[in-house]
Protein backbone atom coordinates (compact mmCIF):
# COMPACT_ATOMS: atom_id res chain seq x y z
CA UNK A 1 0.00 0.00 0.00
CA UNK A 2 1.40 3.37 -1.06
CA UNK A 3 0.36 6.97 -0.60
CA UNK A 4 0.85 10.21 -2.48
CA UNK A 5 0.47 13.81 -1.29
CA UNK A 6 -0.47 16.29 -4.05
CA UNK A 7 0.79 19.76 -3.13
CA UNK A 8 -1.07 21.59 -5.91
CA UNK A 9 -4.71 22.48 -5.34
CA UNK A 10 -7.05 19.91 -6.88
CA UNK A 11 -10.78 20.50 -6.68
CA UNK A 12 -13.08 17.52 -6.15
CA UNK A 13 -16.33 17.16 -8.11
CA UNK A 14 -16.96 13.41 -7.79
CA UNK A 15 -15.41 12.49 -11.14
CA UNK A 16 -12.13 11.74 -9.34
CA UNK A 17 -13.76 8.69 -7.75
CA UNK A 18 -12.75 6.45 -10.63
CA UNK A 19 -10.57 3.40 -11.03
CA UNK A 20 -6.84 4.03 -11.44
CA UNK A 21 -7.14 7.64 -10.22
CA UNK A 22 -3.79 7.52 -8.39
CA UNK A 23 -2.06 5.74 -11.28
CA UNK A 24 -3.36 8.13 -13.95
CA UNK A 25 -2.67 11.27 -11.94
CA UNK A 26 0.30 10.47 -9.74
CA UNK A 27 1.93 7.34 -11.21
CA UNK A 28 0.95 5.30 -8.15
CA UNK A 29 0.11 1.73 -9.24
CA UNK A 30 -1.67 -0.69 -6.93
CA UNK A 31 -3.45 -0.25 -3.62
CA UNK A 32 -3.07 3.42 -2.73
CA UNK A 33 -4.27 6.48 -0.88
CA UNK A 34 -4.07 9.89 -2.54
CA UNK A 35 -4.23 13.05 -0.45
CA UNK A 36 -4.96 16.51 -1.83
CA UNK A 37 -6.58 19.80 -0.91
CA UNK A 38 -9.17 21.79 -2.81
CA UNK A 39 -12.79 22.76 -2.96
CA UNK A 40 -15.58 20.21 -3.15
CA UNK A 41 -18.72 20.50 -5.23
CA UNK A 42 -20.54 17.28 -6.08
CA UNK A 43 -23.67 17.71 -8.17
CA UNK A 44 -26.48 15.17 -8.51
CA UNK A 45 -25.05 13.54 -11.66
CA UNK A 46 -21.79 12.65 -9.85
CA UNK A 47 -23.40 11.47 -6.59
CA UNK A 48 -22.70 7.87 -5.65
CA UNK A 49 -24.83 7.80 -2.49
CA UNK A 50 -28.40 7.14 -3.65
CA UNK A 51 -29.78 8.35 -0.33
CA UNK A 52 -28.31 11.79 -1.12
CA UNK A 53 -29.59 11.61 -4.70
CA UNK A 54 -33.15 10.81 -3.59
CA UNK A 55 -33.00 13.59 -1.01
CA UNK A 56 -31.75 15.95 -3.76
CA UNK A 57 -28.76 16.81 -1.56
CA UNK A 58 -25.50 18.13 -2.90
CA UNK A 59 -22.08 18.46 -1.34
CA UNK A 60 -20.15 21.73 -1.20
CA UNK A 61 -17.16 23.09 0.67
CA UNK A 62 -14.85 25.91 -0.30
CA UNK A 63 -11.84 24.08 1.15
CA UNK A 64 -11.45 20.39 1.94
CA UNK A 65 -8.73 17.85 2.59
CA UNK A 66 -9.47 14.89 0.32
CA UNK A 67 -8.49 11.22 0.55
CA UNK A 68 -9.07 8.80 -2.32
CA UNK A 69 -8.34 5.19 -1.43
CA UNK A 70 -8.23 2.38 -3.98
CA UNK A 71 -7.87 -1.33 -3.23
CA UNK A 72 -7.74 -3.86 -6.03
CA UNK A 73 -10.43 -6.21 -4.85
CA UNK A 74 -14.15 -6.17 -5.53
CA UNK A 75 -15.71 -6.54 -2.09
CA UNK A 76 -18.03 -3.66 -1.17
CA UNK A 77 -18.47 -4.81 2.43
CA UNK A 78 -14.68 -4.86 2.87
CA UNK A 79 -14.51 -1.38 1.30
CA UNK A 80 -17.06 -0.09 3.83
CA UNK A 81 -15.06 -1.64 6.68
CA UNK A 82 -11.91 0.04 5.30
CA UNK A 83 -13.83 3.32 4.99
CA UNK A 84 -14.70 3.13 8.68
CA UNK A 85 -11.07 2.27 9.46
CA UNK A 86 -10.04 5.43 7.58
CA UNK A 87 -12.54 7.52 9.57
CA UNK A 88 -11.33 5.98 12.86
CA UNK A 89 -7.74 6.68 11.78
CA UNK A 90 -8.58 10.34 11.10
CA UNK A 91 -10.23 10.61 14.52
CA UNK A 92 -7.17 9.04 16.20
CA UNK A 93 -4.80 11.42 14.39
CA UNK A 94 -6.92 14.41 15.47
CA UNK A 95 -6.94 13.13 19.05
CA UNK A 96 -3.11 13.05 18.97
CA UNK A 97 -3.32 16.78 18.18
CA UNK A 98 -5.60 17.41 21.17
CA UNK A 99 -8.99 17.29 19.44
CA UNK A 100 -11.17 15.39 21.91
CA UNK A 101 -14.64 16.70 20.98
CA UNK A 102 -15.42 14.56 17.91
CA UNK A 103 -17.71 11.56 17.73
CA UNK A 104 -17.94 9.01 14.96
CA UNK A 105 -21.29 7.94 13.58
CA UNK A 106 -20.89 5.28 10.91
CA UNK A 107 -18.60 6.72 8.28
CA UNK A 108 -18.65 10.36 9.43
CA UNK A 109 -17.18 12.57 12.15
CA UNK A 110 -19.15 15.18 14.08
CA UNK A 111 -18.75 17.77 16.77
CA UNK A 112 -22.24 17.80 18.27
CA UNK A 113 -24.49 18.47 15.22
CA UNK A 114 -21.71 19.93 13.06
CA UNK A 115 -20.28 17.61 10.43
CA UNK A 116 -16.53 17.45 9.72
CA UNK A 117 -16.51 14.82 6.98
CA UNK A 118 -18.12 13.47 3.87
CA UNK A 119 -17.36 9.90 2.90
CA UNK A 120 -18.45 7.19 0.46
CA UNK A 121 -17.36 3.70 -0.62
CA UNK A 122 -18.11 2.15 -3.98
CA UNK A 123 -16.86 -0.33 -6.54
CA UNK A 124 -15.26 0.47 -9.88
CA UNK A 125 -14.92 -2.08 -12.69
CA UNK A 126 -11.55 -3.21 -11.25
CA UNK A 127 -11.35 -2.04 -7.64
CA UNK A 128 -13.02 -0.82 -4.49
CA UNK A 129 -12.79 2.90 -3.80
CA UNK A 130 -13.27 5.32 -0.94
CA UNK A 131 -13.51 9.09 -0.96
CA UNK A 132 -13.33 11.02 2.27
CA UNK A 133 -13.30 14.80 2.50
CA UNK A 134 -12.67 16.81 5.65
CA UNK A 135 -13.79 20.41 5.79
CA UNK A 136 -10.88 22.76 6.27
CA UNK A 137 -13.24 25.74 6.23
CA UNK A 138 -16.89 25.73 7.25
CA UNK A 139 -17.76 28.85 5.22
CA UNK A 140 -20.82 28.60 2.95
CA UNK A 141 -21.44 24.87 3.47
CA UNK A 142 -25.09 23.85 2.91
CA UNK A 143 -25.37 22.16 6.32
CA UNK A 144 -23.89 22.91 9.78
CA UNK A 145 -20.21 21.95 9.63
CA UNK A 146 -16.94 22.24 11.47
CA UNK A 147 -13.52 22.46 9.82
CA UNK A 148 -9.93 21.55 10.54
CA UNK A 149 -9.30 25.29 10.84
CA UNK A 150 -11.59 25.35 13.88
CA UNK A 151 -9.20 22.85 15.50
CA UNK A 152 -6.20 25.03 14.57
CA UNK A 153 -4.78 22.44 12.19
CA UNK A 154 -2.40 24.66 10.21
CA UNK A 155 -0.40 22.10 8.23
CA UNK A 156 -3.38 20.50 6.52
CA UNK A 157 -1.39 18.39 4.04
CA UNK A 158 1.00 17.34 6.83
CA UNK A 159 -2.02 16.15 8.78
CA UNK A 160 -3.23 14.32 5.64
CA UNK A 161 0.13 12.62 5.32
CA UNK A 162 -0.03 11.46 8.95
CA UNK A 163 -3.45 9.94 8.25
CA UNK A 164 -2.21 8.28 5.05
CA UNK A 165 0.84 6.77 6.79
CA UNK A 166 -1.31 5.51 9.67
CA UNK A 167 -3.85 3.98 7.27
CA UNK A 168 -1.12 2.27 5.23
CA UNK A 169 0.44 0.91 8.43
CA UNK A 170 -2.95 -0.48 9.53
CA UNK A 171 -3.49 -2.20 6.17
CA UNK A 172 0.01 -3.73 6.28
CA UNK A 173 -0.54 -4.84 9.87
CA UNK A 174 -3.81 -6.56 8.90
CA UNK A 175 -2.10 -8.34 6.00
CA UNK A 176 0.70 -9.54 8.26
CA UNK A 177 -1.82 -10.67 10.89
CA UNK A 178 -3.20 -13.12 8.31
CA UNK A 179 0.28 -14.65 7.90
CA UNK A 180 0.98 -15.48 11.53
CA UNK A 181 -1.90 -17.73 12.45
CA UNK A 182 -2.36 -21.38 11.78
CA UNK A 183 -5.62 -22.84 10.63
CA UNK A 184 -7.85 -24.81 12.99
CA UNK A 185 -10.04 -27.77 12.26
Amino acid sequence: MKYFIEHKLLNYDGSQLQSLFAYKNFGLMGDSISVFRGSCRVEQNEMVDMEDVLAKDWIYSEDMLHFIVEHFDMDLEKAIIRQRLLIATIKEELEKLGVKTLSRSGDDLYEEDKKLSVSISTLSPVSSMIHCGLNVSKLNTPIPTIGLGDFRIQDVLGFGESVAKHYCDEVLSMRLARCKVRGVS
